[in-house]
């Protein structure tokens, strides 16, 4: 159950989730390639973190271009890759569906779905060519790859598709010790939650106040994950914060 020495990709690690997992992981000593769209942001996590494991790589997960280089570049500098966390999205504004702009679906898709596509294909690649081959993808689904909140059907079209993504690379990696893992994530405390305890859209049309858990949490779950031997596999996690509306949801 150790994440040391091992080398670690976390995408969108320049805030929220990703950034809190790239430290856990540095804490813990792994070799962390750490990628978001802000080299800036990606250089102070890294400085703050007082290790030297860090590399951190300026990536749009949607541009297959930049995807094959970050491997590239991964690939030179470890000569393999032990772990992905692929957990780069983002969202919009919630509305009906004939109320979303085409833009909206397509910035949610290619991020969200796109780009976890473009990472599990690049890191499955790299996996089952290395020696010793195998290692482990886990991809951040949501509640939201169980049950939408309103106005959400952008995001939560993405994330049930991350689940078939999770299961097809789950059955795909087996001959080749490829494990694939999902964590679904409830209120995390970050950029993108920080308005939810003020109050969000319920299913029955009302406005509630929702509670958040500490981030820190979700980075120690996903490094327990990973630390996993290949012979073993978080195949779904659900973690939330405790009274959130989930359970009964609606």
């Amino acid at each position: 159950m150790s994440v040391s020495g091992k080398v670690v990709l976390v995408t969108g690690a320049s805030s929220g989730i990703g950034k809190a997992t790239a430290q856990a992981f540095l804490g813990a000593g792994a070799h962390v390639v750490m990628t978001a769209r802000r080299l800036s942001l990606l250089e102070q996590t890294a400085a703050a973190t007082g290790t030297k494991n860090a590399l951190c790589h300026a990536c749009d997960v949607s541009n297959a271009d930049e995807v094959d280089g970050l491997f590239s570049v991964i690939e030179q500098r470890f000569g393999r890759l032990d772990v992905v966390f692929n957990n780069a999205g983002n969202n919009v504004p919630a509305a009906p569906i004939d109320e979303i702009p085409v833009e909206d679906w397509l910035k949610v898709l290619n991020v969200n779905l796109h780009g976890a596509f473009l990472i599990a294909r690049g890191a499955f690649a790299m996996m089952r060519k290395q020696q010793p081959q195998g290692g482990r993808i886990i991809n951040n689904g949501s509640i939201s790859a169980h049950v939408p909140r309103p106005g959400s059907v952008p995001y939560t079209t993405t994330k049930h598709a991350i689940t078939g993504l999770t299961k097809t690379l789950s059955l795909d990696g087996r001959p080749f010790d490829i494990a694939c893992g999902q964590i679904d994530i409830g209120n995390a405390a970050s950029e993108m939650t920080a308005h939810f305890e003020q109050g969000l859209p319920q299913a029955d049309g009302t406005i509630a106040p929702e509670p958040v858990m500490d981030v820190v949490h979700v980075a120690d779950a996903v490094v327990n994950m990973a630390g996993l031997p290949l012979s073993a596999n978080v195949q779904f996690m659900t973690l939330m914060a405790t009274k959130m509306p989930f359970i009964a949801r609606g």
